[in-house]
């Protein structure tokens, strides 16, 4: 009976964190989802020029590995935005390019519907399901450098319909990892609300800027 009791108090604690870990995670992506929207909103009304590619890396990887050291302190939430923030800025001007084309509010619209869809979409589905996709970690692995070889190669080479391939390639990517990170909070592989929150972040991002080149493309053609 004692045994019983034990094993109830245990898996209640543990519900009991899960729903902390989830709550703290999406009220906090929420809020940097809406701050890097309207820093990215400012840096397109202002016409800012796209970062150097190595300040983009830099700017990054610095403040990502910042919010990882931190993340156990009130400071990892300023570095949480100063990230999102960041990436933001970035998006300005390849918002700017998408909406100078003559279409660019209708391909603006479809990717952020799409983005929207997908995400509410993978999340119920883990939510619900509950099912572990702890699976997805070799293919998240391998697609990582996989996608690295093929954007180095693009930095290159012109290969016809390589950037498009790379686009749909990063939208699988993004999927599986939004999967795999909702999947690792609901079963304690995550309880850090704050690396939660950046990793989806960048996992919205990317999937957000792939579907911009995607309907960018389809639209173009048309």
């Amino acid at each position: 009976m004692h045994e019983q009791n034990y094993a109830l108090r245990s898996a209640q604690a543990e519900q009991l964190e899960v729903s902390r870990v989830l709550r703290n995670t999406y009220g906090l992506l929420a809020l940097t989802l809406a701050f890097s929207g309207l820093v990215a909103f400012a840096a397109q009304q202002m016409k800012v020029a796209y970062p150097n590619v190595f300040v983009v890396l830099i700017g990054f990887y610095g403040l990502f590995f910042l919010t990882v050291k931190l993340r156990d302190s009130a400071w990892g939430l300023v570095s949480t935005f100063a990230l999102t923030g960041f990436m933001g800025y970035t998006l300005g001007p390849i918002l700017d390019r998408y909406l100078g084309m003559a279409n660019g509010g209708e391909v603006v619209s479809a990717a952020f519907a799409m983005t929207a869809v997908v995400f509410g979409g993978l999340s119920a589905y883990v939510l619900t399901t509950r099912k572990d996709m702890s699976f997805l970690s070799g293919f998240v692995t391998v697609g990582f450098f996989v996608l690295l070889a093929a954007t180095l190669a693009a930095l290159f080479f012109q290969i016809s319909g390589l950037q498009l391939a790379i686009s749909a390639g990063f939208v699988l990517f993004s999927s599986a990892c939004i999967l795999m990170q909702t999947s690792a909070i609901i079963h304690g592989g995550e309880r850090n609300y704050i690396m939660a929150t950046i990793s989806l972040y960048v996992s919205i991002y990317n999937l957000f800027v792939s579907l911009l080149q995607i309907f960018g493309v389809v639209s173009s053609d048309d």
